[in-house]
């Protein structure tokens, strides 16, 4: 194993989103300088790193000079070209390295490397044409989930097919040439574990966390879920198989449905902290991005105990709809923390912030942070 980075050098962050803003908030906090790369400029990650480059993904020629002046390469989000990733690599270290993004932002590739590892997957199919559409419908049965196989995120890209009538529909509206078709899996609930791997193999995750969705997008998680020891043990097993198989250096999200009958199907991965992970920036001894910057650098992994348990609530911008949101009426509830991303606008279904409350219990602390957010609708 390489020498560890130590504190003073310079962290490089691909995608400049709040996911790099609170790893460059970590990264600072333990002493390191950060330089974040993306298309945009005054973005949540750059108004908090210490160098901020705007330029494109495609300009090869300013993505080299980005590598050579910082000491490693992370990511916080995946659809990063794997030209992109291949020019870093040849001249600084990236964590996780360029083959875990190359499966995880290729739905096709990441279902078929779990499944040919013999890891629990939701039943699937690849589609390239309607006719393999067809047959995909009657070889999975419907409903299924007709998802396009790269770029899509918060449910972007992706249609439920009910009847055998909607698939030209569905395939003309996807717009792509390749698919995937998922079997719909009736889950009982939907959990994540956050887990990370250092450079030598040592490997921590944080325990299951329960997930609600609204309309795809990821609206209330509570920490510890509520599943049984037997459960919570196989979540972490699975986890610690996908981070092995894929050789993870840095911190990954498993996202797995939890069917009626007690077995755990991975839905999809994240080769980054995740949105659920957030509230351990609150309730844990060492919050995920902190562990991202300790995975990275080579040094010890932090302790993954949690301190109370916790929920989050995602902040959408369509708390703006009827004016500025009452931050005083949310944060009179002394246990709620307010994280804001410093998003240029609030947009409806745009993620700009969460609450994260505390409490005895993971449902008691749900219960405050829903109460916080709707809290925030009394306009003053």
């Amino acid at each position: 194993m390489s020498s560890p980075i130590l504190p003073g050098a310079t962290l490089g962050v691909l995608g400049s989103g709040q996911l790099g803003r609170m790893f460059a908030i970590a990264a600072r906090q333990m002493g390191y300088r950060v330089a974040v790369y993306s298309p945009s400029d005054d973005t949540p990650t750059g108004q908090v790193a210490d160098i901020e480059i705007k330029a494109d993904y495609s300009d090869l020629e300013r993505v080299e000079k980005f590598a050579k002046s910082v000491s490693v390469v992370t990511f916080e989000f995946e659809n990063v070209p794997s030209e992109t990733v291949a020019a870093c690599e040849r001249y600084s270290p990236v964590r996780p390295g360029g083959n875990v993004l190359h499966v995880a932002q290729h739905r096709i590739r990441e279902k078929s490397t779990l499944r040919d590892a013999g890891l629990p997957v939701t039943p699937f199919a690849a589609v390239r044409s309607l006719s393999e559409l067809v047959a995909a419908a009657s070889e999975l049965m419907l409903p299924a989930i007709l998802k396009t196989a790269a770029w899509g995120y918060d449910g972007k890209g992706q249609r439920r097919i009910e009847t055998a009538d909607e698939l030209a529909a569905a395939w003309e509206d996807l717009a792509t040439d390749e698919a995937i078709l998922e079997a719909f899996v009736p889950f009982e609930k939907e959990v994540s574990v956050v887990g990370v791997r250092g450079a030598g193999g040592d490997f921590k995750a944080f325990g299951p966390i329960e997930n609600d969705h609204q309309n795809h997008i990821l609206d209330l998680s509570t920490y510890p879920a509520n599943v049984s020891p037997e459960v919570a043990e196989d979540a972490l097993q699975i986890t610690r198989s996908v981070f092995e198989t894929l050789d993870v250096v840095g911190v990954l999200c498993v996202e797995f449905f939890l069917t009626g009958d007690g077995r755990l199907l991975i839905n999809e991965l994240a080769p980054r902290p995740h949105n659920s992970g957030h509230l351990t920036i609150d309730s844990c001894a060492t919050s995920q991005f902190e562990q991202q910057v300790r995975a990275v650098c080579g040094l010890p992994l932090g302790s993954v105990e949690q301190l109370r348990p916790a929920a989050m609530a995602n902040l959408l911008g369509d708390l703006w709809s009827g004016g500025e949101p009452n931050w005083a009426a949310a944060l009179a509830q002394s246990e709620v923390k307010l994280h804001l991303y410093g998003k240029s606008g609030p947009r409806p279904g745009r993620k700009v912030g969460h609450l994260t409350a505390l409490a005895e219990t993971a449902s008691r602390a749900a219960e405050i942070a829903t109460s916080a957010r709707q809290s925030l609708l009394r306009r003053t």
